[in-house]
């Protein structure tokens, strides 16, 4: 098996964190227990999405805090939270509270562009400003100059009984440093490396031209265009080689799964799959095939992954609909199988 250019040294893991609508308890702590089970088996980072008006978290800063409190180790992180919903100075103090409480293992991840469906709910999320608002990089410069100590107005000091402070509170200096920009596109990637982000990649990308990497007899090739957008961030990062990236599939291990979840398993990846065929939609996204084997078939398709191989670190996806037990197995496979054939050592 050759190796990878960029030895795995940290493995992570996504969940969406579904939930019944009649039952929302329950699916919530199934989350906080996946992400417990995560630190036992010595992953360094728990990512949770961010789903609005859905049956998945709304708002996953909460629910890593209630996390912050049951774990002592493991990184958290957000993959990703859409800044169009959010107003970024409310969103900086939500934030920085976290990262207090959890001790400095917060990672916000984050993306732009306007709210899904957002004719439909502009009129309650911007009720007097929908025509206005703004759902380019600037929010994220917003937010990013807010976490890292930029003064929001003119005003310190004391007044009466109560004192000021002109920037946001709390403050936690090393949050601006874990800030991410989840991208799919050469735009993006440029613009978060320039400012100094993290990047994290996913398993959808956009395919920007028709000459995109991969030739024009067959689909063109994802690895080849998210390769390609990992470098473009690294050339325009303060860090260059060393600017830290995630990599993210969805990845699922069949080691220890019974015969029912292994078909189960590959059901869901084979109805998937035609999406990945050709670019989706006007904004020509394509999507990654799902990755579904032993860890030793895993290893050897991510080594031969081009853009794996820019990376040196993970967040592989859960698979949104499994059961719990199915999730239990797959971490597990991840931690003592699939990890160490990367070249992973579980932390603590």
């Amino acid at each position: 098996m050759p190796p990878t250019s960029r030895p795995l040294r940290k493995l992570g893991f996504l969940t969406i964190g579904l939930f019944d609508a009649a039952d929302p308890g329950r699916g919530h702590e199934s989350t906080l227990r996946i992400i417990e089970l995560g630190e036992q088996l010595g992953f360094d980072s728990a990512w949770v999405r961010h789903r609005h008006l859905q049956y998945g978290i709304s708002s996953p800063v909460a629910v890593l805090a209630a996390a912050s409190q049951r774990t002592r180790r493991i990184q958290l992180g957000t993959a990703v939270t859409p800044l169009g919903w959010e107003n970024p100075l409310r969103l900086a103090e939500d934030l920085a509270t976290v990262d207090v409480l959890s001790g400095g293992r917060l990672n916000p991840g984050v993306s732009v562009g306007p709210p899904t469906h957002y004719d439909q709910v502009k009129d309650a999320l911007y009720p007097d400003t929908a025509d206005a608002e703004d759902f380019g990089y600037e929010r994220v410069r917003r937010l990013l100059d807010l976490v890292r100590g930029k003064p929001v107005t003119d005003f310190s000091g004391t007044e009466g009984f109560e004192v000021f402070s002109d920037i946001v509170q709390p403050h936690s200096p090393g949050l601006g440093r874990r800030m991410w920009y989840g991208g799919g596109s050469l735009r993006s990637a440029r613009w978060a490396g320039e400012h100094g982000m993290n990047f994290l990649t996913s398993s959808v990308v956009k395919v920007e031209d028709t000459e995109a990497p991969g030739g024009t007899d067959g689909p063109p090739d994802f690895a080849a265009i998210q390769a390609s957008l990992i470098r473009e961030f690294r050339a325009h990062h303060p860090d260059g080689e060393a600017a830290r990236v995630s990599h993210g599939l969805v990845v699922i291990p069949t080691d220890s799964a019974s015969p029912a979840q292994r078909a189960k398993y590959a059901e869901y990846a084979a109805r998937r799959l035609p999406r990945t065929a050709s670019p989706q939609g006007p904004a020509r996204h394509l999507f990654a095939p799902d990755l579904v084997g032993t860890s030793a078939e895993l290893a050897e398709r991510l080594y031969a992954h081009a853009a794996f191989r820019e990376a040196d670190e993970v967040a592989f996806a859960l698979p949104f609909t499994f059961e719990y037990e199915d999730y239990v197995q797959i971490l597990t496979d991840m931690a003592t199988k699939l990890g160490p054939a990367l070249g992973w050592r579980p932390a603590g």
